[in-house]
């Protein structure tokens, strides 16, 4: 199976950005621990950040060849109808991700546009809420 991990808005500064909500590490050291993760269960894996919202649309679009796509969006997923639309538009199933639980967080965070076109919503687990959405690919 080959797997796509879509990550938005802000996430590019994942390690140096609010560190005790997002932790230390950079979203590389996360997508490299990821990669060999999803390596050593036989699978592939590809990453994309972007803080672009049509650079994302056009990546969600582009997701045909994947089995599944894990998305976080950012602060993008409680506003964004064109990343809710190019969900909804493709056959891929699409995991939305956040490291932290939004539901504890601000309240304009509590409310996903995107949830209901996804095929679930994994948050809290910080970096493991990555690793979580993919291994439901495969159980």
């Amino acid at each position: 199976m080959k797997f796509l991990v879509i990550n938005g808005v802000n996430l590019g500064r994942t390690g140096t950005r609010e560190r005790g909500i997002y932790g230390s590490e950079t979203l590389e050291e996360i997508n490299a621990e990821l990669e060999k993760f999803v390596r050593a269960h036989g699978h592939e894996v590809d990453f994309f950040q972007s803080d672009v919202e049509g650079e994302l649309c056009r990546k969600i679009g582009e997701a045909g060849g994947y089995d599944g796509v894990v998305l976080n969006a950012g602060a993008y997923t409680h506003y964004s109808i064109a990343l809710r639309d190019a969900v909804a538009g493709i056959p891929t199933p699409v995991v939305e991700v956040h490291m932290s639980n939004v539901h504890a967080r601000e309240e304009f965070r509590h409310v996903s546009v995107l949830t209901p076109v996804c095929r679930g919503e994994i948050l809290g687990f910080g970096k493991k809420s990555y690793q979580l959405a993919l291994e439901s690919f495969w159980l």
